[in-house]
């Protein structure tokens, strides 16, 4: 049950990956609760506040299947790099426009749209490296721990975010998150060279759609895409916490366990999950782990108390979690390294996809029924659809990493680049 730590121990590189993963998240998370309270204290409106979410959605998709075919061509170590240093200077202006006199409201608009696509071009190449850095058979492991750094980064960023808000002004949370991102660009600059094991593909229309027809042609990436965007899509029940403290539960002061519950959850699973390795069954896992969590959320909507409605969204957490652990090693067990940049962006739409969905989906079915219907039938419907995509997905039920063509060929793969060269 141990959280196994043995590419931190043995990888100086993924060491250093998982350094900057954690203080960019942390920093990321203090800007997250900066940003929209200086939108509503300057403005006044709470479609301000949202409409901040519409500027960023449409760079974060295009410029996240643009970034993935950069990463199959470029060094992937100097994206890494020039896309945190533009983060530097875009979270500098944020700064400077938050001690200025009078604050720029477009401003904040404008670098939010130029921050997210520097953001989506980066974590292609961030997760198309990672692999790279630990043996095959540590994939695993090494999702569990970059996924607990983040855990970190997401509990206590929000936290530290309020403080200081509150203490000294919303223009030192942007202090802090560039202090954070120079610690990471300089642990970017550190590592060493990951050139492209063989021929590239050029940055395309057709590159991308080479990847999105590899995406879908295999039925076992197909299933975790299909499960995270049924779970998520269904299942998502974060924009009703306000309506579910203050009006259903008459608790509006513990609003900030439900907002915390999940990320408790998830960082106990992480901690907790040596036992990840020695799993082969990873499609199982993730359907298992999928019906568990839309279980969860089920049982939230008829919870008695706000308490209750607490530790269920802490078993959910940990069950997606789980879930996330196992479709990461499936794709970074089995996509090849020329092709990993693409289908990181792919990811990426389906990780933003599905929970604008869901929210919108929750409010919906709120307004119309009730907010605990709209949460459990949300549950529901995810384990409907989750077992649904299990049934008519048999290849990816029975996914076996052991005996798996694409595993066994991303194995002899990294196995003979590893031996040195003959004579």
């Amino acid at each position: 049950m141990r959280l196994d730590t043995t590419p931190l121990r043995e990888s100086r590189d993924f060491r250093l990956l998982f350094v900057a993963g954690t203080v960019f998240y942390f920093g990321a998370m203090v800007s997250y609760v900066a940003i929209p309270y200086q939108l509503y204290t300057e403005t006044g409106s709470n479609f301000a506040v949202g409409a901040l979410g519409i500027v960023e959605l449409v760079p974060l998709l295009f410029f996240g299947l643009y970034g993935g075919a950069l990463a199959d061509h470029v060094d992937r170590r100097r994206m890494l790099i020039w896309t945190a240093v533009a983060q530097v200077v875009l979270t500098g202006v944020l700064a400077a426009n938050a001690f200025a006199e009078d604050p720029q409201v477009w401003l904040i608009y404008v670098v939010g749209g130029l921050h997210a696509a520097a953001s989506a071009m980066q974590r292609p190449s961030k997760e198309a490296l990672e692999p790279r850095t630990v043996r095959h058979d540590q994939i695993a492991a090494a999702n569990a721990l970059s996924s607990f750094g983040m855990q970190i980064g997401l509990l206590v960023g929000p936290a530290v975010g309020g403080l200081l808000v509150a203490s000294v002004g919303i223009g030192w949370c942007f202090v802090v998150d560039v202090s954070g991102l120079l610690v990471a660009t300089t642990l970017f600059v550190v590592l060493r060279p990951y050139p492209h094991a063989g021929e590239t593909t050029p940055p395309s229309l057709q590159g991308i759609g080479e990847g999105i027809r590899y995406a879908v042609g295999r039925r076992d990436l197909l299933g975790t895409y299909l499960v995270d965007i049924a779970a998520m899509l269904m299942a998502m029940p974060v924009v009703l916490f306000p309506a579910l403290a203050a009006d259903v539960f008459a608790r509006p002061e513990l609003l900030g366990m439900l907002y915390s519950a999940e990320t408790v959850g998830a960082i106990a699973a992480t901690a907790t999950s040596g036992w990840a390795s020695r799993v082969h069954h990873h499609g199982r896992a993730v359907v298992i782990a999928a019906l568990c969590y839309g279980a969860a959320i089920a049982l939230m909507g008829v919870a008695p108390n706000l308490y209750v409605a607490a530790v269920l969204l802490a078993c959910a957490g940990a069950a997606d979690m789980v879930s996330g652990i196992f479709r990461s090693t499936i794709w970074n067990q089995t996509i090849p390294d020329g092709m990993r940049g693409r289908l990181a962006g792919i990811e990426m739409l389906s990780y933003s996809v599905g929970p604008l969905g869901g929210q919108t989906r929750a409010g919906l079915v709120a307004d119309a029924w009730s907010v605990r219907a709209s949460i459990t039938s949300g549950g529901i419907l995810c384990v409907v659809g989750v077992a649904a995509t299990a049934a008519w997905l048999r290849d990816f039920w029975s996914y076996d990493s052991r005996t798996d063509e694409h595993a066994v060929a991303e194995r002899a793969a990294r196995e003979a680049a590893a031996q040195p060269p003959q004579p």
